[in-house]
């Protein structure tokens, strides 16, 4: 191969990189990922914990009056899942800000709020849809939907993202289906769907593509 090839090869290739970049949203960091199933994990153990507590402590009193009434236990757990959604933002945002700089790149660009909405239009609907299973008391569906509507949005947004995410959010679905044959044991696949096969994803998301930048630079 002449020089005057190996630099065609090489200009073909930058153009291919600045067509990727301008269509997809490159700047999501894999350690994001990894702190949000951690801090899943971690909400996880203290709704466990919690549940433990409630079950040690007999709801009802001898008089016949409740001890925990419904909507403290359901208040309770909507502040655990609320704190890990938040530090799990505030991580994205920290680790996927850093990335776009070090890559030159703005990070809420087009590309980056059109990866955005097609992900919360799947979950703004789970959320409403969660919260009439919960208005309803249907509050052993609630897991699975969660599971499901989560992995539909990843789906949605991978279209303008890593294709990876595509097979972590059929991960989610197929998982969600599970749970949706084994009602009862919701905590349990919530732990895994949003706390293990985040730190998966993301683990091996940072290990394919950030750290062979790292090298690179």
């Amino acid at each position: 191969m002449t020089t005057e090839d190996s630099q065609h090869l090489e200009a073909i290739q930058d153009i291919r990189n600045m067509m990727r970049k301008s269509t997809r949203f490159l700047s999501l960091s894999g350690l994001s990922g990894v702190f949000a199933g951690i801090f899943a994990m971690i909400g996880a153990t203290v709704a466990w914990f919690y549940l433990d507590f409630i079950r040690e402590h007999n709801p009802y009193t001898g008089d016949g009056t409740v001890t925990f009434s419904l909507n403290e236990v359901y208040l309770n757990f909507i502040l655990i899942a609320g704190s890990v959604l938040l530090l799990s933002v505030l991580m994205a945002y920290y680790f996927s800000n850093k990335k776009a700089r070090k890559q030159g790149l703005t990070l809420f660009d087009h590309t980056a709020l059109r990866a955005l909405v097609n992900l919360c239009i799947p979950l703004g609907a789970g959320g409403v849809f969660c919260i009439a299973l919960l208005y309803h008391g249907s509050v052993v569906y609630i897991a699975p939907a969660m599971l499901l509507f989560y992995g539909m949005a990843l789906i949605n947004a991978s279209k303008y993202t890593y294709t990876d995410i595509r097979y972590f959010g059929i991960c989610e679905i197929v998982l969600g289906l599970v749970n949706s044959f084994n009602l009862g044991h919701g905590l349990l696949y919530w732990t895994i769907g949003f706390g293990v096969l985040h730190i998966v994803y993301g683990a091996s998301m940072w290990l394919r593509y950030e750290r062979k930048e790292e090298a690179r630079n």
